[in-house]
């Protein structure tokens, strides 16, 4: 992991968490008019965003859980890939299509009962391929899940 660049800045990016306000706006713009139906009703909060990065809340709903009221990993999943196709838009300054190529996802602990901070990082952008890296955090702030993906650039 690469070395903190100031007060409130992320490893990935250097930058403020807080994000840039046009960023966020056109992230949640591209989370409402070009996602299926079924990735909207996850109800996905854009949290912050920053060139190459996104942070995104998957709020609790009982209707994500499986038997046990564990939220299931296809939402989780789900909510990983969004958050990166948002941190890769807003690398490139503008969604461009784009396709998953892999999504390799390691569940470290079930989450239950609470939001999801899902953060997304742009590792190295590419003319043909982009790979990052999702992390996923319970609403206690322990790591629940780490992802990591390639992007195929259309």
């Amino acid at each position: 992991m690469s070395e903190t660049k100031g007060p409130g800045a992320t490893p990935a990016t250097g930058r403020s968490a807080a994000g840039d306000a046009a960023l966020e706006e056109a992230a949640r713009g591209w989370l409402r008019d070009l996602f299926a139906p079924w990735v909207q009703a996850l109800n996905l909060q854009v949290q912050a965003v920053t060139p190459g990065e996104a942070v995104l809340r998957l709020p609790f709903d009982p209707s994500l859980c499986r038997e046990g009221g564990t939220i299931c990993g296809q939402a989780l999943m789900a909510a990983a890939d969004t958050a990166m196709v948002l941190a890769i838009a807003s690398q490139l300054g503008g969604f461009k299509p784009m396709t998953t190529v892999s999504l390799n996802t390691s569940f470290m602990r079930a989450v239950a009962g609470g939001d999801v901070t899902v953060t997304a990082r742009v590792l190295k952008p590419g003319r043909t391929l982009t790979f990052g890296e999702i992390e996923m955090a319970g609403g206690d702030g322990k790591l629940a899940a780490h992802v990591t993906t390639t992007y195929a650039m259309l």
